[in-house]
């Protein structure tokens, strides 16, 4: 079992930054990818960015490359993703999750409870 505890959400105008944090623990965070989705109010839930289990290997959702950086950090057992640039269409719940294969699917096995994200025009 793998827990994971998102943190780092809030309010922030378009154009700032933030930085969520996912900490894991429960088994060898190594041995997984991670991953992060967003969901907004009334759309399914979508990939933003996955992260191999080296950190070697990264993967974007269009709209977000450039802007957004996931990375981990195994010794801390956790993940970021650093959003700059901001926009209102990013406001969303963000979740983290974990799996043995790096993937950009929503299959994976252990999910978190999510941190909101909200954009101000």
């Amino acid at each position: 079992q793998v827990q994971l505890v998102e943190s780092g959400g809030g309010l922030v105008q378009a154009g700032g930054s933030l930085r969520l944090s996912c900490a894991a623990s429960g088994r060898t965070f190594s041995n997984y990818a991670m991953g992060w989705f967003r969901q907004a109010p009334g759309k399914e839930r979508e990939f933003v960015a996955a992260i191999s289990r080296t950190g070697a290997t990264t993967y974007y959702k269009d709209s977000v490359k450039g802007r957004f950086t996931i990375s981990r950090d195994n010794a801390k057992n956790t993940v970021y993703l650093q959003m700059n640039s901001l926009k209102p269409e990013d406001t969303a719940v963000y979740y983290c999750a974990a799996d043995p294969r790096f993937r950009s699917d929503s299959a994976y096995y252990y999910w978190g409870q999510g941190t909101q994200v909200t954009v101000s025009s």
